[in-house]
């Protein structure tokens, strides 16, 4: 997949760009001041803070909470492609390949849409048209409604086989995340396979692949754990090529029975220290977990952005922090229109 003809990258003047918009992107003191606000408040801000546009083009159809989530999914689309039309050679390409994850999350938007019983309106908020899938053809996959068509047209859009035993479980189940866990194997599979690790940027790009497969994994290892769920029906739902948890150690942790019975295996992890006194707890709490790995991968992307600035990895960094940004601002809607305090919403950001 990756451009085997000389054509490295236009590195520095990407690397340039995403910096410029980096800069941009909002504080910790612009969180805490919209936790204080109600969301035509906060709406009023976002407008004034880089989503302007969106904001404008979207008001006379929707309102309210509605606005502030389509809203912000809109721009972080745009601003995606418009970084991935900016970058050429193979720098073009990884950014290409990664941002193949929003297909994947916009057929589970579509699919989880329409079993809830949701309009196209209702899920057209949700999708993020920053993968290979444009509008257009998202909007063909929202006109179908039955899931068969609707899978086997994503298929042929996005070239991707769902194996048959996948298809004939999620049948028999009806269980979405059957299709769901697949999707998630198949783009690191595919992305991993994609890498040619033979320059430094590709190799950066690798090394920060397999840490986010690492961090996913753990979240999913422990996520069941919370539930009751450990042993051989874990490690179905494993993504192959971790840094770390290779498939030893994640039989290792998918066997233990409790979080705590899993504290000498997770100690072998480099991300170890940041989840140390969490784990270590009477009471663990899964969600506060999955934050503090968040917060490391972000730290990770930067430290890694700060050691080679002539990579892909900037480029992915600012990319991360985005995503964040947009994820905050939902976050802060969603708990003000719920009714949520102050100190409850702000744990549940990742700043």
């Amino acid at each position: 997949m990756f451009n085997r003809s000389g054509r490295a990258g236009n590195y520095a003047y990407t690397v340039s760009r995403v910096k410029a918009k980096k800069a941009l992107l909002l504080k910790e003191e612009d969180y805490n001041k919209m936790l204080q606000m109600s969301v035509p408040e906060i709406s009023r801000y976002i407008s004034e803070s880089g989503y302007q546009k969106e904001m404008t083009d979207l008001a006379g159809r929707i309102e309210g909470i509605d606005l502030v989530e389509h809203a912000t999914y809109v721009n972080m689309a745009k601003v995606f492609s418009s970084i991935l039309g900016a970058s050429q050679g193979e720098l073009n390409t990884m950014v290409e390949a990664y941002l193949e994850k929003w297909d994947a999350w916009n057929l589970k938007v579509i699919l989880r849409g329409k079993s809830y019983g949701l309009d196209a309106d209702g899920i057209r908020e949700d999708l993020v048209p920053a993968g290979s899938l444009r509008s257009e053809s998202l909007e063909k996959l929202l006109a179908l409604d039955n899931v068969d068509d609707i899978i086997a047209n994503y298929c042929k859009m996005v070239h991707v086989i769902i194996p048959q035993d996948v298809l004939t479980s999620f049948k028999a189940s009806e269980n979405l995340g059957e299709i769901e866990d697949y999707l998630d194997k198949n783009y690191y599979v595919k992305l991993l396979k994609s890498i040619d690790p033979s320059s430094r940027p590709t190799r950066m790009f690798q090394d920060y692949v397999r840490m986010e497969i690492d961090i996913r994994n753990l979240e999913t290892i422990l996520k069941l754990k919370a539930e009751g769920i450990y042993g051989e029906t874990v490690m179905k739902y494993i993504i192959p090529g971790g840094k770390q948890i290779d498939n030893r150690l994640a039989v290792q942790l998918a066997n233990a029975e409790t979080v705590s019975a899993a504290v000498s295996d997770l100690s072998q992890l480099d991300f170890y220290e940041t989840i140390k006194d969490l784990v270590e707890k009477d009471a663990v709490s899964i969600r506060d977990i999955v934050t503090e790995m968040k917060k490391y991968e972000i730290a990770a992307a930067k430290k890694f952005s700060h050691m080679y600035p002539l990579s892909v990895v900037p480029v992915l960094d600012y990319m991360i922090h985005k995503e964040i940004e947009v994820g905050n601002i939902r976050t802060i809607s969603r708990g003000i229109e719920s009714g949520l305090d102050t100190e409850t919403i702000k744990g549940l950001l990742v700043i």
